[in-house]
Parts: C-alpha cells; sequence; structure tokens
C-alpha cells in the first residue's frame, strides 16, 4: 500500500490490532483503512499509540493533545499558546505525558480529573515513560530530568550532561537512560549511580534510537548504516564497539524501528529508500528500492512481518518486510 498524503508525515505507527496510521503536518490522522481524522487546527508536531493500543495520541501546534481513532477525534487537554513538541504514553501506567515549552504536563487515560505539571529551566524536547510506565524522563538542555509522574510535589533527579538533549529512551530493565543531542552524538546514563556514557562518531544527528531484543542493543539513526549497541551485562555499552548495519556512503540513516523483544529491525534512509534487517542473519531486504524525499517516520510492527514509512513531501506507505 502506498500513498500521498501530500503533507509532511510526521510520525508512522502500528497500533495494537497491527494496523497502520499515520500523523500529518496538515493536522489529519489517516489510517490505514482509509479513514481521515481531522485531530488539529495546524501541524501534528508528535504522535504516540494510545495506552490502551487503541488509535493515535497526537500533539500540535495549536496547543492540543487529541486521541484520534477512524471513528473520530477526542479533545484529552488543551494549552493555549503552545506547541506541543513530544508526546507519550505507557501502556503498563495508562498515562500521557506531553511537552509544552518549559513544562511536562501527565495525564491519567482512566481518570479526566488526573492532571500534573511539572516545570524545568529550559524548554523539553523529548520524553520517554520507564517500563514500568511509573518515572517520565525529560529531555531539556543541560541534561534529563527524572520524575514520578503521579506525585504532585517533588524534586527531580537531574542526569546532568551539558548541550541540548532532544530525545530519550530507557532501557526495558530500567537499569540505563539513553539521550540523542544536538550535537552529533549520544548520551547515557546508568540510572542507580548516574554514571556517564559518552558514545560520539556521528557523522550526523542522532534523530531515532529504539532498544531491542529485550534490551539487549540498541538501534539507532545519524550514520551511513544502521548503529547497533550492545547492552548485555550490568555496565550496558561501557567500553564496547558499535556495529553498523547496511552501511552506504550514498546515504545516511534517518530513522530506525524495531521488535522491543525480537531481532528485526528497519530502516528509513535520507534518500527515501526503507529496508529492514533480521540482525541474527544480517541479510537485508529492500522494503523501499525507489529513491525520493528524506524518511521522516518510520514503524515497524510487533511481530515484525511489516513496515510503514512516510517522508517529508507526504508520500507514505505499509509493506512486508521480507525478512
Amino acid at each position: 500500500m502506498t500513498n500521498d498524503f501530500d503533507a509532511y508525515v510526521s510520525a508512522a505507527l502500528f497500533d495494537r490490532s497491527g494496523k497502520a496510521a499515520f500523523a500529518l503536518g496538515d493536522g489529519t490522522v489517516r489510517f490505514e483503512d482509509g479513514a481521515a481524522v481531522e485531530a488539529h487546527d495546524g501541524a501534528v508536531l508528535a504522535a504516540c499509540l494510545h495506552p490502551r493500543g487503541e488509535g493515535v495520541v497526537t500533539g500540535g501546534d495549536d496547543g492540543r493533545v487529541v486521541w484520534s481513532r477512524p471513528s473520530g477525534a477526542e479533545t484529552i487537554a488543551e494549552v493555549p499558546g503552545r506547541w506541543i513538541e513530544a508526546v507519550e504514553a505507557s501502556a503498563e501506567s495508562g498515562l500521557i505525558a506531553f511537552a509544552a515549552g518549559r513544562e511536562l504536563h501527565v495525564r491519567d487515560a482512566a481518570d479526566a480529573a488526573f492532571a500534573r505539571v511539572f516545570l524545568h529551566e529550559k524548554s523539553v524536547a523529548g520524553l520517554a515513560f520507564d517500563p514500568k510506565g511509573r518515572r517520565v524522563a525529560a529531555a531539556t538542555y543541560g541534561g534529563a530530568w527524572l520524575w514520578y509522574a503521579r506525585i504532585a510535589e517533588q524534586k527531580p533527579v537531574v542526569l546532568e550532561w551539558a548541550g541540548s538533549h532532544i530525545a530519550v529512551a530507557w532501557s526495558p530493565d530500567g537499569k540505563f537512560l539513553m539521550s540523542s543531542m544536538q550535537e552529533n552524538q549520544l548520551h547515557g546514563w546508568r540510572v542507580a549511580d548516574e554514571k556517564n556514557m559518552r558514545m560520539g562518531g556521528y557523522p550526523s544527528k542522532v534523530k531515532s534510537l529504539v532498544f531491542m531484543s529485550k534490551g539487549q542493543l540498541l538501534a539507532t539513526s545519524g550514520a551511513n548504516g544502521l548503529v547497533v549497541w550492545p547492552f548485555s551485562g550490568s555496565t550496558g555499552p561501557m567500553g564496547k564497539q558499535a556495529a553498523e548495519v547496511g552501511f552506504d556512503e550514498s546515504a545516511l540513516v534517518a530513522r530506525v524501528a524495531a521488535m522491543p523483544a525480537g531481532s528485526i529491525v528497519a530502516a528509513g534512509l535520507d534518500d527515501g529508500r526503507v529496508w529492514a534487517c533480521d540482525l541474527t542473519g544480517q541479510k537485508i531486504a529492500e522494503v523501499k528500492a525507489e529513491k525520493g524525499p528524506p524518511i521522516t517516520a518510520l514503524a515497524l510492527s510487533r511481530d515484525g512481518k511489516r513496515v510503514a514509512w512516510g517522508d517529508e513531501d507526504g508520500g507514505a506507505g505499509v509493506a512486508d518486510s521480507q525478512v
């Protein structure tokens, strides 16, 4: 299946049933079955799955957080005059978090009256819940701030590292927090003792990072191939070298997606191509061979059998991973 949505594709996602959805720069959410929902008066800036696994939660430049399903859209929260540039949700706790400037907001999908607001010194660029959905990490200038999502009055744990942090990801065991930075590098912390891990050598900004293989590996974009870091043992990637899969000097990997519990990973390139690979054999299968605008959104179904992608001009598609 391929589409031309004629709008920047901000996110591609697979819901719990395995159906694909696309969040777009024209404010709509498009579903694989053909349904289109007018979610925002303006662009969709961020998207994630709803905690129930049904439908898509989006943040827009209209200051609204919206839950879209093929049947329609429902406003979850509104912060007038702000851009909602990061949203995240936890199926384990049922919580939804979103960033509005320097504020981190938390809502409960099962309790419309629940609301928490946590203030930062600088704008929040990325969010991630820990594996149990109890703590939320906020990427900001100078590091990452960790909050207990349900507690109103608290002092956050601040994991410090100079520079602007733009995205975060927790390891599935909750022991490590990884951050991509405005500079061409990753940074990480072992949460228990706040030990730093600086992971450089990237030729471009790391826009996409995801844990896979039950937390044994971290896959990232930002290089001519898909970069894979080992995370086995108590020290994670400390003192270890990354592997690079699918090296191609003519293009950079712009987006990655992976199976949380498996070895299949997908890469979207800045020349419009998409490929998938089972790391156990490292055979690369072309999912989208034709070149075009840079890939801006990528998703892999939980069983690793399907890939969804979108590009900056509005091209989008869903296909078998072929691995």
